[in-house]
């Protein structure tokens, strides 16, 4: 389907002539939200598995990427997503050891490695260019909104100049940064959504990932739904406001992902996040009847930078 704005998967036909498939991985990390160093109980939406729900974590490595492959067509590529919790959060020669334990097929094509800005430091942007010689890599950092108050309400950990930071440091290494922003947050509004889009296209970003916030038991956010402190978005709230956020994004910025994905057995609400394909459908339709497409409202604006002596230190 042609859709109305940049897909993942035209991207990566245009690079490797397939759609690639993708290993989630459990790297056995932790993050600096929970175990007491910027906080604990981390983001008020992530549960004691963060988005590893899914994953096998008795699993080395190596045996979780094998489990994928042998299940696969032997021609299929690949990207190895390190996605549970904060993948940059230990020493390089820990991070080295864990990233080259998943990189021993030659179908893994993109290394793609989840993690928050404030872990990101110069010795690990330098250690993730390395491996540019091996395969593409991918940095993904979870921003959810540029609204500083958001941010304190949602327990993220860091502020914003952290993040600008985190970007110009990995794009001094020439490495793609993908950006998770979640639509629906407690508080927030149409304008939070346009203001965090204008944020983000002030930064040199190559990708994003939008998706409506969903509770999941035995979460923070688990107790304000069931208490009646936060209600959902509905969907047709959230249709607008992700077609609201494609208008006016920065039309180069790769779409990687519009939908967010729970287990079933886990979702306390909303039920409508389960229907993916007509969440997407009504996006596409939508934005074809109004004439609209991926960055037709985007007006650029100087980018963001913090001076060169910020830096952040990483300690293990």
């Amino acid at each position: 389907m042609n859709r109305p704005y940049r897909t993942l998967n035209s991207y990566l036909r245009e690079q490797y002539g397939v759609k690639l498939r993708k290993i989630c991985i459990d790297g056995g990390f932790t993050c600096p939200n929970r175990d007491g160093t910027c906080g604990t109980g981390g983001c008020i939406f992530c549960g004691e598995r963060d988005a590893g729900e899914q994953l096998n974590p008795s699993l080395s490595i190596r045996a979780q990427v094998e489990a994928a492959l042998e299940k696969a067509d032997p021609e299929a590529l690949w990207i190895a997503y390190f996605q549970n919790f904060t993948n940059t959060y230990a020493a390089p020669e820990v991070l080295k050891e864990r990233y080259d334990a998943a990189l021993f097929d030659p179908r893994i094509r993109v290394l793609d490695i989840g993690t928050r800005p404030d872990c990101i430091d110069e010795t690990i942007a330098a250690l993730l260019a390395s491996y540019r010689e091996r395969c593409e890599v991918w940095v993904e950092l979870g921003l959810q909104s540029a609204n500083e108050q958001t941010a304190a309400r949602i327990n993220r950990g860091y502020q914003n100049h952290t993040f600008t930071h985190a970007v110009r440091l990995l794009k001094q290494y020439n490495l793609p940064v993908i950006v998770h922003m979640i639509l629906g947050l407690p508080g927030e509004t149409q304008e939070d959504i346009r203001n965090t889009i204008a944020f983000l296209n002030r930064h040199q970003i190559d990708g994003i990932k939008l998706h409506s916030l969903f509770v999941m038991k035995d979460t923070v956010l688990a107790d304000w739904y069931q208490s009646g402190q936060f209600t959902p978005i509905s969907m047709q709230t959230y249709i607008e406001w992700a077609m609201d956020a494609l208008t006016l994004l920065d039309p180069n910025i790769i779409v990687h992902r519009l939908h967010g994905n729970c287990l079933r057995k886990l979702l306390l609400g909303p039920d409508w996040i389960i229907r993916r394909d007509m969440i997407l459908y009504s996006i596409d339709c939508r934005m074809k009847q109004n004439g609209w497409r991926q960055g037709c409202f985007f007006t650029k604006e100087p980018s963001l930078a913090v001076p060169c002596e910020t830096a952040y230190s990483l300690d293990f």
